[in-house]
């Protein structure tokens, strides 16, 4: 074999291990990349091309290369960097790439307003301050807010903070009612006193904590027309109502025998509370208006009977209610933790918050948890969830692996390389 050919095969060797960007054919020239961290990792269209030493990274070009566009530095602990490559060197030139790395932020901060403004803000129950409140250099993770007002309602939260971020929360402050009394009486006694639609108690009845406005007060009575009247309550003043019922005529009502399985049970007459139906016998509402009314029978644990009765005078009708148990939640719960803790909580790909943290309203079924946490590599699972029901998911955390340098042009294969060519043209001199 010719050494010519043999020195040529030698040479496809040499450039094999030169990437296809840089091809050899021509004229070569330098690309020069200053950074301010040692150890950075420089890529070209996403090529590895060397590490920076001493403030910079010298790469070679060739002016008849297939041109390079695109340079990517990354650093660990730092924030990745990319630009654009300026124009491609000329034979025997050096272009300048400046590249300044900036340190990952690792805390974050929570910016804090109330209405109205000037509320004392406790950060994990120590004060930090009035709002509007910036509260600065925060480790990642899940803090207690809570705002206190002097005539307000003190007011909690829980924020998340993300390192390189601002968490904003504005506390709306209730303030704090004043209160009075009212005291109730009615002729009859007995009545069903409702203030504001909700059942109170019978008369006589004194009411206290009332808040200081004006409220509706209605009285119900079997065999007596409802009765009715505003009453303005004032801070620290008792109020009196007395009530004349005036009686239903009878022969225009009739009544209604209730009984319920199991006993003991709410009833409502067209949306008025009547009493509970009793074990042995019925419960009898009495003076009921000739017409349709609506009967409702609900007990906790079961679902709301509603059936609708026409009432006849001096005539008895009957209301029989079997109740239903009550369907059974379809969530549950997943209980999730982390080691070390303060790790990002994914389930189903969707972001609930930082470790550890039990999240509840979980459709009963099978679902994927994952963990991430920033200096490790994530952790996933599958959790099954039943109904009414806290499932577990715990993480331990492994730290994530140091990348490994990636393949390149190293300078001293385009040295031989030209080395190589010079031989080989002393040799067809001599020949």
């Amino acid at each position: 074999m010719p050494k010519t050919l043999i020195i040529g095969i030698a040479l496809l060797f040499l450039c094999a291990g030169i990437p296809a960007v840089s091809a050899i054919g021509g004229d070569q020239g330098w690309y020069r990349v200053h950074c301010n961290i040692d150890g950075a990792d420089v890529y070209f269209d996403g090529t590895y091309v060397g590490s920076t030493y001493n403030g910079i990274l010298d790469v070679p070009v060739y002016t008849t290369g297939t041109p390079y566009s695109a340079v990517r530095v990354e650093r660990s602990g730092y924030q990745t960097y990319t630009g654009k490559l300026p124009g491609e060197p000329a034979k025997g030139d050096i272009a300048d790439v400046y590249v300044t790395l900036q340190p990952v932020e690792t805390v974050g901060s929570i910016y804090v307003t109330s209405n109205p403004a000037g509320a004392a803000i406790y950060l994990n129950g120590n004060y930090r301050g009035v709002a509007p409140l910036t509260i600065k250099d925060l480790a990642p993770g899940t803090y207690t807010l809570e705002a206190d007002r002097s005539g307000y309602q003190s007011d909690r939260t829980t924020i998340t903070v993300r390192a390189g971020k601002q968490s904003d929360f504005q506390f709306t402050l209730t303030p704090i009612p004043q209160y009075g009394s009212v005291s109730i009486t009615s002729n009859p006694s007995g009545a069903f006193v409702y203030m504001d639609g909700v059942y109170k108690g019978r008369t006589p009845l004194t009411l206290s904590s009332v808040s200081a406005k004006a409220h509706n007060i209605e009285l119900d009575l079997a065999g007596y027309y409802d009765w009715r009247t505003t009453v303005s309550v004032a801070a620290g003043v008792t109020r009196y109502v007395n009530a004349q019922m005036a009686p239903i005529p009878s022969e225009t009502t009739g009544r209604i025998d209730v009984v319920s399985s199991p006993a003991g049970a709410d009833v409502y007459l067209d949306g008025v509370h009547q009493g509970k139906t009793t074990s042995p016998g019925p419960f009898t509402v009495s003076n009921v208006r000739v017409g349709t009314h609506t009967v409702k029978i609900g007990m906790a644990g079961y679902q709301d009977y509603t059936t609708t009765v026409d009432v006849r005078g001096a005539t008895t009708s009957y209301v029989s209610a079997a109740l239903q148990p009550a369907p059974v939640s379809a969530t549950g719960s997943i209980a999730v933790t982390s080691s070390p803790t303060g790790a990002e909580i994914y389930i189903d790909n969707a972001y609930k918050g930082i470790t550890p943290l039990t999240v509840d309203g979980v459709a009963a079924g099978t679902h994927t948890v994952m963990v991430a946490l920033a200096g490790y590599s994530d952790w996933s699972t599958s959790v099954q969830v039943g109904a009414g029901s806290t499932a577990s998911a715990s993480a331990s955390l492994s730290a994530a692996p140091t990348p490994t340098a990636k393949a390149g042009m190293a300078p001293f294969a385009v040295v031989g390389a030209l080395a190589a060519l010079g031989l080989l043209g002393a040799r067809r001199k001599q020949n």
